[in-house]
């Protein structure tokens, strides 16, 4: 059977009222749009590359096994391709806000976990796709090899032919039990039995030791880091409700601060980033000395040979954003000083390790454990900051060029605000998404986004 891994079922176990765990994008394109029936046609010939989206999740009872994904005998693919339009013309304000009112609804959790909907109305003859996956079916790097997918790198690109899907029958809930059963007792032992293999391959490398060394070694940097103080009012209790904006950057100025100032051209994003948290909290009068905001930045552990498949393989570190400091220089040189620190004590392959110490869990204990840790009221972070990567040529959709990709990604737990930012041809776009009534203000941090890349630029001119 198609089984969930432990961090996909992690993902697909927080999810509740308060929290939808769907990850998603907005596409803008140039015009005119196309028609309704010419996009459903579109996604059903497409369909047969990702087969993921005509299943369904099914949960054993009890939890004795992680869940499993079944072909939806029931599949409809009106249900998931929509359509719907905003008054003409269309500001990008009308489509913000559409899109934060669709994001925060939650997909059903019977069906296959996705929705798309066509948009028009826009301005300028403009037209977009709002877009919604659940995180426990892909994450982002997968996410843009799936985008890849359904667009086109040619305009003329012609549309393949649907091809005939059957169903096949889905298993009893008897079958399903015996089978969890089974997987929560073997899994366990299968992934012990890899660790001689891998120990043995480690040692003969003295890989094993420099790890160790290495961690050793950033123990007392990341307990001060651990210990910087952080603000308080970006924590608290989200409801269901939802306030997303964006924010814009050109990756030729970006690269450009880069040379004069070194580092790479995540670092130059996060300082960015940390002017806009800085700019929300002094609006706040929540700005203190030596403050930090604590970012969790995903890494994707995922190898090229690994790419297009519809799982996740993502760790994590966590950034220090130096919002307290007042030069845009001296920020940029933090960041840059804790990713270089991060990366040369290996703490994302670490903490890539520990996650897959959940293959180990008892399903029904990680069930419980999943959403115990999101629920859990925590200072420890207080935005998430994840970057991807997308294509640097033009896509089309149905011969329309694609001229903008803004990122939505999930907030949970305590944590009132995340950024997605997706880089497109010479753009850097970010997607920000809020608690609607924990965070009001979410514009300041946008706007402060686009300033810190404002200050860098003239900070680092001749």
């Amino acid at each position: 059977m198609d089984r969930m891994s432990a961090m996909d079922a992690s993902f697909f176990f927080i999810e509740d009222e308060n929290v939808p765990m769907h990850v998603g994008s907005v596409l803008v394109f140039e015009g005119p749009a196309p028609s309704y029936g010419d996009v459903v046609r579109l996604f059903a010939a497409k369909l047969g590359t990702v087969p993921r989206y005509r299943q369904r999740v099914r949960a054993l009872p009890l939890h004795v096994g992680r869940p499993v994904w079944v072909d939806d005998e029931h599949f409809q693919i009106l249900y998931h391709v929509r359509h719907t339009a905003v008054p003409s013309p269309g500001a990008d304000d009308q489509l913000r806000n559409l899109a934060g009112r669709l994001f925060a609804q939650r997909l059903d959790l019977a069906k296959p976990l996705w929705e798309v909907w066509l948009v028009e109305g826009l301005e300028d003859g403009r037209w977009a796709i709002i877009s919604k996956v659940h995180h426990c079916l892909i994450d982002g790097i997968a996410g843009s090899d799936l985008m890849q997918v359904l667009l086109d790198w040619r305009e003329d690109s012609p549309l393949p032919e649907p091809v005939r899907w059957q169903p096949a029958t889905s298993p009893s809930t008897l079958d399903l039990v015996a089978d969890g059963v089974r997987d929560a007792v073997l899994t366990p032992v299968t992934h012990l039995a890899k660790f001689p293999a891998l120990a043995k391959r480690l040692r003969s490398g003295t890989e094993v030791l420099d790890f160790g060394r290495a961690v050793l070694r950033s123990l007392p940097t990341t307990a001060r880091r651990l210990a910087a103080g952080t603000p308080k009012t970006l924590n608290g209790p989200i409801g269901p409700h939802r306030r997303w904006v964006w924010a814009r950057a050109n990756l030729a100025e970006i690269k450009t601060v880069r040379r004069v100032t070194g580092g790479t051209v995540n670092d130059v994003i996060l300082a960015a980033v940390t002017r806009g948290f800085r700019d929300l909290l002094a609006k706040r009068d929540d700005l203190a000395e030596g403050q930090v905001v604590r970012s969790m930045v995903p890494v994707s552990m995922r190898s090229s040979a690994e790419r297009g498949v519809l799982n996740n393989r993502v760790s994590a570190v966590l950034v220090n954003l130096p919002v307290s400091e007042s030069d845009p220089l001296e920020r940029l040189a933090s960041i840059r000083e804790q990713m270089d620190d991060l990366k040369s004590s290996r703490q994302a392959a670490g903490a890539d390790v520990l996650t897959n110490l959940s293959n180990f869990a008892a399903p029904t204990l990680l069930a419980l454990g999943s959403r115990t840790a999101m629920r859990f009221p925590q200072q420890l972070l207080q935005t998430v900051t994840t970057n991807v990567p997308g294509p640097r040529i033009p896509l089309f959709m149905l011969g329309r060029r694609l001229s903008e990709i803004y990122p939505y990604v999930p907030i949970a737990s305590t944590m009132r605000v995340s950024v997605g930012i997706f880089s497109y041809l010479d753009q850097v776009t970010f997607g920000i998404n809020a608690d609607f009534d924990g965070v009001p203000d979410v514009q300041v941090l946008a706007d402060g986004i686009r300033a810190g890349f404002d200050e860098l630029i003239t900070s680092t001119a001749g």
